[in-house]
């Protein structure tokens, strides 16, 4: 995903996928239950979930955004409540995007 260094770039790189053919097969692939896999939602994010991504986004503060891999799942929730955005989708984006930046982008 190249040297991602903020929030906003990562953010364009998950909508990339939004309504493309691979992506939703890998999503299928990765199905669960509810059919929310995580890596396939990062992968191929539906417009709902693109769309909770950027209110969580736009949302956030800068401290948060520069920070985000010192958020407690409590301070998530209280996130996505105040952008709006479902706290799961939320949740999956943080945690997926501390990775890509943990791997080195």
């Amino acid at each position: 995903m190249g040297n991602l260094v903020s929030l906003e770039e990562y953010l364009a790189q998950v909508g990339r996928g939004r309504g493309d053919a691979f992506g939703k097969r890998y999503r299928q692939q990765f199905r669960d239950t509810r059919g929310t896999a995580e890596l396939g939602m990062l992968a191929a994010p539906s417009e709902e979930e693109y769309e909770d991504f950027c209110r969580l986004v736009n949302g956030m503060t800068e401290p948060e955004k520069q920070h985000i891999e010192l958020l407690n799942e409590g301070k998530i929730q209280e996130i996505a409540k105040r952008c709006g955005a479902d706290v799961g989708n939320a949740t999956i984006f943080i945690n997926g995007c501390v990775l890509v930046r943990k791997a080195g982008g």
